[in-house]
């Protein structure tokens, strides 16, 4: 496996680019350590198919380089950078068994056929195929092909790393959550670097160590599911991951304080100094429903499980609020506050307060 480096990349479709605008690549900075598993999650021509493309060498970038155990690959074809990648549709050979699709990345690289069979037998065992070993590949389901595509991948030793694109994409909602299970654990028993490119944050929080958020080919945040929820450090972040996503408020600054609709808001710490459009950040679930805070009316409650969301309405501005008990009714008056070591200003969509205590 290899620890994976991108340093100042750049791409743009264009001959000959006239600004930012013009690149699906904003320049890109990053490292991968070996054996750690990663997401890159955004929308759809946020960049990251792009990205994955530059670093299998399947597209070459307008500038910057890809290195591999800081050895410059950027030239290389995809056959020299030794990457296994599993697609949104199974990669198989319908005619053949399961043994001979997991068998023929390593037999087309002419492995004894001893260590063949071993390798397979032992990835089979992860994948939990071993009964299907024989079966014709085309009489599979959808869950299945799926994994001999993913085992297809991993059975090779000799990897860089595993690139997964959108591979759950075609599974069933109902099977998505057991591949899911099966991809995590089949990391923590291989080691191999992973990185799978996804829209669906809760692919992308239940399987990455890491998670790189990109928005119009930028990143605009890296880190942990939990670093990502909890202090999300652009409001796109914020609104893109969370179900419901976070409230984004309009903001005043004056005197150093925040102040939503009048009313003063306590945030996390000082507010830096800066021009631009502020906002209040707030996630749902630090919203509390009391008897003290700002006035706000109900407009609808939405029953989700063991909780409700609650939207209630300060001045012309929709609030969100999660609640497991005492739900209000609609047109109910009710009082909201916001849990302070949660609640941030954000200027322009960037966050623009400090810690406390730093």
């Amino acid at each position: 496996m290899a620890k994976i480096t991108l340093s100042k990349l750049k791409h743009s479709y264009y001959p000959a680019p006239n600004g930012p605008d013009d690149y699906a690549l904003k320049e890109i900075d990053l490292d991968w350590s070996d054996g750690g598993a990663y997401a890159l999650l955004g929308p759809s021509g946020c960049g990251k198919s792009t990205l994955l493309n530059i670093i299998s060498g399947l597209l070459a970038p307008s500038e910057g380089r890809i290195l591999f155990d800081d050895k410059d690959v950027t030239g290389l074809p995809p056959n020299q950078r030794n990457i296994a990648q599993v697609f949104q549709f199974p990669v198989i050979y319908d005619t053949m068994s399961v043994f001979d699709n997991l068998a023929f990345p390593l037999r087309n690289r002419g492995v004894a056929e001893d260590h063949v069979k071993a390798r397979v037998l032992e990835i089979a065992e992860m994948l939990e195929v071993t009964d299907m070993l024989t079966t014709r590949a085309a009489n599979l389901s959808p869950d299945n092909k799926q994994k001999i595509s993913m085992g297809r991948g991993l059975v090779r030793d000799d990897v860089n790393v595993v690139m997964f694109d959108e591979p759950l994409t075609v599974i069933d909602p109902h099977l998505k959550w057991k591949l899911r299970s099966k991809l995590k654990e089949l990391h923590q028993k291989v080691r191999a670097t992973m990185i799978y490119v996804t829209h669906d944050q809760t692919e992308a929080l239940t399987f990455a160590d890491q998670v790189v958020v990109m928005q119009e080919g930028e990143i605009v945040q890296i880190g942990t599911p939990v670093e990502l929820f909890e202090r999300p450090a652009h409001t796109f972040v914020g609104h893109f991951i969370g179900s419901p996503g976070m409230n984004v408020l309009p903001a005043e600054i004056r005197d150093g304080g925040a102040y939503f609709e009048g009313h003063p808001i306590a945030v996390e710490g000082a507010v830096k100094g800066g021009d631009g459009v502020a906002q209040i950040g707030v996630r749902p679930e630090f919203v509390k429903l009391g008897s003290y805070g700002m006035p706000a009316t109900v407009r609808k409650v939405a029953e989700v499980g063991r909780h409700s969301v609650v939207d209630a309405v300060v001045g012309d501005t929709l609030i969100k609020a999660v609640t497991g008990s005492d739900v209000p009714g609609q047109g109910e008056q009710i009082h909201l506050s916001f849990a302070q070591e949660h609640t941030r200003v954000y200027r322009n969509g960037w966050l623009a307060t400090e810690r406390a205590g730093t």
